[in-house]
């Protein structure tokens, strides 16, 4: 059986957020087993797993990408909607818009550890949506 439900989140500022609750919440009754595939619907913005219990790790991702894949690099020709348009579609293909996450016993199958971040990476990317398919 596949279902399949869009999520929108609320607006975020620029940066890394922990959105495994806002998932779960918005989810139907997971099966017992089975995969959840979610999808960012967007080019600016990406979504990933990481540590979910220190927020400093969230802090350094965003100061390491950022002088990784600066803004005003005269490289960039792509720049119509400001200093952060072309390093948000950059920093969102490296991180990806899809993940895949184990279902067991009805919930998620994550580690202790382990959140689902919404990476974003506009200055004002406005609220985003979501896609999730849960197969069983």
């Amino acid at each position: 059986m596949i279902e399949q439900i869009e999520i929108t989140l609320p607006k975020f500022r620029r940066g890394y957020h922990l959105i495994t609750s806002l998932i779960e919440k918005q989810l139907p009754q997971l099966p017992e087993k089975g995969l959840l595939h979610i999808l960012v619907k967007h080019t600016s913005a990406g979504i990933t797993i990481n540590e979910n219990a220190d927020p400093s790790v969230r802090t350094d991702f965003e100061s390491f990408i950022n002088k990784m894949i600066p803004e005003d690099d005269p490289v960039y020709v792509h720049t119509y909607e400001g200093t952060d348009d072309i390093p948000a579609h950059i920093k969102s293909s490296l991180f990806g818009s899809e993940l895949t996450i184990p279902i067991t016993n009805h919930g998620l199958n994550l580690g202790t550890w382990q959140g689902i971040y919404l990476c974003e990476f506009r200055n004002h990317g406005g609220s985003r949506k979501i896609v999730a398919t849960i197969i069983s």
